[in-house]
């Protein structure tokens, strides 16, 4: 099936926990040579895994010298081992919600069923918000959950990191896709980061996940 892209319009929004401070270590330097040193500093590269993902991204692609470029970098060198749903693991990619409820949505599955794990009856986490704009066009799946449920599943990324990573090793700039978390809402992955762009750090939330009820999201000052 050939697959349509489309740009992304407007701002998204992407939540990051608040226990995981920014290191400003790629906002300062000027060149990819100046900003390997500050890696070794920073220790970014002790992690073997952080230091086999960042030589499988382009230098080409690296973000710095701009304001919030390390949770940009962060974005692909610190994602879960297992993956996500359109990336394997291997590095991680920009994941963000058109608006912000879906975003706030995404992280409070991810709460609840860490609740559900540690058999308690909620979870709470605060949380920064990213807005950022995203360039690039981004294969358009939106609306095609029945003729490609394989990358639609809700927990199984098996057949969706397979879709994503062949995208990704095209020179895809990304996927834009309904979210599996908020039925209407809208969610983007960006495989290249170069295509993040005018990041800033905006609202705080706190949010409470039960594992039966609804989601709280507050609004700290």
């Amino acid at each position: 099936m050939d697959l349509p892209t489309a740009p992304v319009p407007g701002r998204t929004y992407r939540l990051v926990p608040s226990c995981f401070p920014p290191i400003a270590a790629f906002e300062d330097v000027s060149s990819a040579d100046e900003l390997d040193a500050v890696m070794e500093l920073e220790g970014w590269t002790n992690d073997r895994l952080v230091a086999e993902r960042l030589a499988r991204l382009p230098r080409a692609q690296w973000a710095f010298g701009r304001p919030n470029a390390s949770i940009v970098m962060a974005a692909f060198l610190h994602a879960p081992e297992t993956g996500t749903r359109f990336a394997d693991g291997q590095l991680g990619a920009w994941y963000a919600g058109t608006k912000v409820r879906t975003a706030i949505a995404e992280v409070a599955y991810h709460l609840r069923r860490e609740a559900a794990f540690r058999r308690r009856r909620q979870m709470r986490l605060m949380y920064r918000t990213y807005v950022a704009r995203l360039a690039g066009h981004y294969v358009d799946v939106r609306g095609l959950g029945a003729q490609r449920p394989e990358i639609y599943q809700p927990a199984d990324y098996g057949a969706s990191q397979t879709f994503g990573e062949g995208i990704r090793a095209q020179g895809g700039a990304g996927i834009i896709y309904d979210s599996v978390r908020l039925s209407g809402g809208t969610n983007v992955v960006a495989y290249l980061p170069g295509n993040v762009r005018e990041v800033v750090q905006e609202v705080h939330y706190e949010v409470t996940a039960p594992v039966v009820g609804k989601v709280v999201a507050r609004t700290l000052p």
